[in-house]
């Protein structure tokens, strides 16, 4: 993927330590545009965050998810109103039901690691 396309961490968390965090640095390094998605704080890893998928306006090329499954069940609607191109399930947050409804809708999901995919250049 190009750089300077929009990709949205959803469960991007304020803890350094954690994954999604990461990803968020990450993202940045390479150049990306990200919306790191949290309901309370309004910054990630010094980056703009909106409260919720809906918040969102603009096209929307890749999704991450850094929820569980539960929760993503909880936000389906709201992914695939998103419409992104595609849907990365990281580990822990892969769902053949959240995999089959975005699939139906012409999203590609992907079950993969964000930060994997960076560092090897299949991003």
């Amino acid at each position: 993927m190009p750089a300077n396309e929009t990709v949205v961490v959803l469960g991007a968390s304020p803890k350094p330590e954690r994954h999604s965090n990461q990803a968020v640095r990450a993202l940045v390094e390479h150049g990306h545009r990200v919306i790191p998605v949290h309901p309370l704080l309004k910054i990630i890893a010094g980056v703009a965050a909106v409260p919720a998928l809906a918040q969102i306006n603009e096209a929307v090329n890749t999704l991450t998810l850094y929820v569980g499954p539960e929760r993503g069940k909880e936000l389906l609607q709201e992914m695939i109103d998103l419409k992104p191109n595609r849907v990365i399930m990281n580990p822990g947050t892969e769902s053949d039901e959240i995999e089959n409804h975005l699939s139906a809708k012409g999203i590609t999901v992907l079950r993969a690691c964000t930060l994997v995919m960076l560092r090897t250049g299949q991003f």
